[in-house]
């Protein structure tokens, strides 16, 4: 990994608007190299105008990754900003919350435990891959199964595949996992693969759902994926995607064509855009604990006051602070290897 970047900007006034995501000092680069003149001199209420020139300017050498992970914290950072200055937490500048509290699947090695906890659902990794053959798919519905009796039958069950199989491979994996009640398989193949996941939808079982979008970005990314009937669920991570102003245009246009919304763990970030959204009816959370066998905060140390679910859920009060209401922890070492 490149490691965490950590996006700071500052108003006239000493208000300070903060995120954090991925991408380590190169993406520190581009932010000091680049991105910070569209920023200085500016009011976050800019903040379309400010996202489109970052997009357009870096287009010869961004469009996805790192330099769009770049994009994505600044973004996050302004509408950090914007609700601090108006002392408003983010989910109102968003339009205020649809429900009264967010509920969670949890992602984690222990579904069972996640079901002790509260969570709606559980999801874990997938542990074999086409390499290992039948044996290995073998293996992987043994695991299924043995989870599937320690949760019992109304529990969802879900498995990360982590862009490691081809469609043959994810095809006969999903077809053998039916009758064990699994609810989604995500990110089977590469996320460059618009077509094969156009064709593993086409191929898994009625009922069971096909899940991507981790590793997309951009509405015109998204765009092939719902225009070519490629998933059932996108999952847009909010600081890899190009941030809340470029969320919002992904989520209309999944709504458009009747598709969920489910942004891939990313703690304050996506639950304050979740709470929002008629068409993100439940969010992810990440079991950080090293077991895991408690619920705990997914960024800590780097951030103070992060909210985290109890029984499974999060009232619509716990995320009332102004901006995306954490602070950014004093005590961690930060490095900036760049001034511009």
């Amino acid at each position: 990994m490149l490691g965490t970047l950590v996006v700071e900007i500052e108003a006239e006034d000493g208000t300070v608007g903060f995120a954090v995501t991925t991408g380590g000092e190169p993406a520190a680069y581009i932010v000091e190299k680049h991105l910070a003149r569209f920023l200085e001199g500016r009011s976050p209420t800019d903040y379309e105008k400010i996202w489109d020139q970052m997009y357009f300017s870096t287009q010869y050498y961004g469009r996805k990754g790192l330099v769009v992970n770049a994009i994505s914290g600044v973004d996050l950072a302004l509408w950090d900003l914007l609700g601090k200055l108006r002392q408003e937490p983010v989910y109102h500048l968003l339009g205020g919350a649809v429900r009264d509290e967010l509920l969670f699947y949890a992602t984690g090695a222990r579904p069972d435990k996640a079901k002790e906890f509260g969570f709606i659902g559980g999801k874990m990794a997938l542990h074999h891959g086409p390499a290992e053959g039948v044996e290995g798919l073998t293996k992987n519905i043994a695991e299924l199964a043995d989870m599937r009796s320690k949760v019992g039958d109304d529990f969802w069950l879900m498995w990360d595949c982590w862009m490691a199989l081809d469609v043959d491979y994810a095809t006969r994996l999903a077809i053998a996992a039916h009758d064990l009640g699994l609810k989604w398989i995500e990110e089977a193949i590469s996320p460059d693969d618009y077509w094969g996941y156009q064709q593993l939808k086409r191929n898994v079982p009625k009922g069971m759902l096909v899940t991507t979008g981790e590793h997309e970005a951009t509405r015109w990314g998204f765009r092939m994926l719902l225009e070519m009937d490629c998933c059932d669920i996108i999952q847009p991570d909010v600081g890899w995607c190009g941030g809340v102003t470029e969320l919002l245009k992904i989520s209309a246009l999944a709504d458009a064509h009747g598709k969920m919304v489910v942004p891939h763990g990313s703690s304050v970030y996506s639950y304050h855009f979740v709470i929002t959204r008629h068409n993100s009816p439940f969010a992810e959370f990440l079991m950080m604990h090293p077991e895991p066998t408690e619920v705990v905060p997914m960024f800590h140390p780097q951030l103070l006051g992060e909210p985290v679910p109890e029984n499974g859920r999060m009232k619509v009060t716990a995320l009332d602070k102004p901006g995306f209401g954490v602070d950014l922890n004093p005590d961690i070492a930060m490095h900036r290897p760049y001034t511009h």
